[in-house]
C-alpha cells in the first residue's frame, strides 16, 4: 500500500534513444508543474543520447559511467544495478518513472521497488505474448509486477495488464508520449527560424538535395533477434527494391552496434553500383533530422517500435520487418504490415506502396492509434493528484 502523500520529486531512469525521445514531454509537464524531476542516464547509447538531451532540453543529474566488460545481459543488468541504487541514494526520489522494456527500465524499477517507492510504468501492458522480441518481452512483464501506475497508451495495452491480474484502480489508458514528441518535434523543425541544416551531417542533406522528388525509403534494423541473417536480408531486400524501382532512393541510419554494421554490408555485398548510389548509410541521425526524414519518406521499413509510433503519427505507411508486434494497433488499422524478413516478402510489399498510390494511400492513417499528443499532460495529473 502506497501512503497518501505529496509526491515532489521524480527520478526518471532513461539511457536509450527512445527512453529519452518518450520520457521529454512528461519531464516538462511535471516540471512546469512544480516537481523536481531527477534524469539518471544509465549510459547505453552514449553518443545519440546526449544530442537528445540538448534538443529536449533535459540535463541529465547523473551520468552513469558504464565500463562494460562484456556484451552480456546479465553483466549489463549487474551493472546497472549498482548504478541506479547509487542514484537512488543520492537523489532520495518519491517516485521512480521508467519508460518501455529496456534493461535500464527494469532495473530502475526493480530498485526502486527494493526501496519501497512507487513505480509509475510508462508504455506498460505492451505485449507480444512470445519469446520475441528478447529481452524486452520478458522485461516489461516484469516490470509489470513491480510498477504501482501503470500507463497503457491504448486499449489493448490496458486489456493486456488487466488479463494478468493487475488492479483496474492502477491502470491509465493515456496514449504514449512519443506522439507527444513527435508532434512537438514536427512543429519546432517546421519553423523557418529552427536550423535544421547545422543538424543534418553533410553526405545526407547532399543525398536529399540531389534527389528532391525521389521517393524516399526509410530503412532501420536493430533488435537482437535480427541481428545475423535477418538483418542481412533487411540490406539485400533494401537492395532490390531499389534495383526495381529505378526511381526510388534509400536512407538508412545504421545503428552503431559492430554486429548490426557488420550484417549491412555483407548484406549488400554484390550490389551494382549504380543501386548503391541510391541508397545511402549514415550514422545515428539527431531525432529532428529523423523526422525530417520520416515526413518525406514514401514508408519505412523497419523492426523498430518507435519508429511504427512516429511514422503513425506522419502519416507514413510502415513496413514492419518482424514476425510479430506489441504494436498490432498500427496494423490493425490499416497503417502498418508485418512482412517478417524473408526477402521476397519485403521487396513485393515496398513495391506495391511505390507503384500504386491507392495502396499508399490506404497505408496513410489519419490519427494515430498511439495517442493525440497530450499523453504526457494526462500522466502528469494523475501523478500529481492520485496516491
Amino acid at each position: 500500500m502506497i501512503e497518501k502523500r505529496s509526491f515532489k520529486t521524480f527520478l526518471a531512469c532513461v539511457g536509450t534513444r527512445p527512453e529519452i525521445i518518450k520520457m521529454a514531454m512528461l519531464y516538462h509537464v511535471l516540471r512546469a508543474r512544480g516537481h523536481t524531476v531527477k534524469v539518471v542516464h544509465t549510459g547505453q547509447h552514449v553518443e545519440m543520447a546526449h544530442a537528445l538531451y540538448r534538443f529536449f532540453d533535459m540535463p541529465p543529474d547523473i551520468v552513469v559511467d558504464l565500463q562494460r566488460k562484456s556484451a552480456g545481459l546479465s553483466h549489463l543488468t549487474a551493472v546497472l544495478m549498482e548504478s541506479v541504487e547509487d542514484a537512488m541514494v543520492r537523489t532520495d526520489p518519491d517516485v521512480v518513472l521508467v519508460q518501455g522494456d529496456t534493461t535500464s527500465a527494469l532495473v530502475g524499477a526493480l530498485v526502486g521497488y527494493y526501496h519501497r517507492l512507487p513505480v509509475a510504468h510508462i508504455e506498460a501492458g505492451l505485449r507480444t505474448y512470445e519469446r520475441e522480441p528478447f529481452p524486452e518481452e520478458k522485461n516489461r512483464e516484469l516490470i509489470g509486477r513491480l510498477a504501482h501506475w501503470h500507463f497503457a497508451p491504448t486499449e489493448q495495452a490496458r486489456l493486456n495488464l488487466l488479463s494478468e491480474g493487475i488492479s483496474a484502480k492502477c491502470i491509465y489508458e493515456v496514449g504514449n508520449p512519443v506522439i507527444d514528441a513527435t508532434i512537438w518535434t514536427r512543429e519546432r523543425i517546421a519553423d523557418p527560424a529552427f536550423d535544421l541544416a547545422s543538424l543534418m551531417p553533410r553526405p545526407l542533406s547532399l543525398f536529399l538535395s540531389r534527389n528532391p522528388d525521389a521517393p524516399l525509403v526509410l530503412v532501420t534494423a536493430h533488435r537482437r533477434e535480427n541481428w545475423g541473417e535477418p538483418i542481412r536480408d533487411i540490406a539485400t531486400a533494401t537492395a532490390r527494391i531499389l534495383e526495381e524501382n529505378p526511381d526510388a532512393v534509400a536512407v538508412w541510419p545504421v545503428h552503431p552496434n559492430p554486429a548490426v554494421v557488420s550484417d549491412v554490408h555483407e548484406g549488400l555485398a554484390g550490389t551494382d553500383p549504380g543501386v548503391r548510389a541510391r541508397l545511402l548509410l549514415t550514422g545515428a541521425l539527431e531525432y529532428p533530422v529523423m523526422i525530417h526524414l520520416m515526413t518525406r519518406a514514401r514508408l519505412a521499413l523497419t523492426d523498430s517500435g518507435g519508429i511504427q509510433e512516429e511514422a503513425s503519427a506522419l502519416g507514413v505507411p510502415v513496413l514492419i520487418a518482424r514476425e510479430s508486434t506489441e504494436r498490432q494497433e498500427l496494423v490493425d488499422g490499416g497503417g502498418a504490415a508485418l512482412v517478417g524478413t524473408e526477402v521476397d516478402a519485403m521487396v513485393s510489399a515496398a513495391n506495391a506502396l511505390l507503384a500504386s498510390r491507392a495502396a499508399h494511400a490506404a497505408m496513410c492513417v489519419n490519427e494515430s492509434p498511439f495517442g493525440d499528443g497530450h499523453s504526457a499532460h494526462r500522466i502528469a495529473r494523475i501523478l500529481s493528484e492520485r496516491p
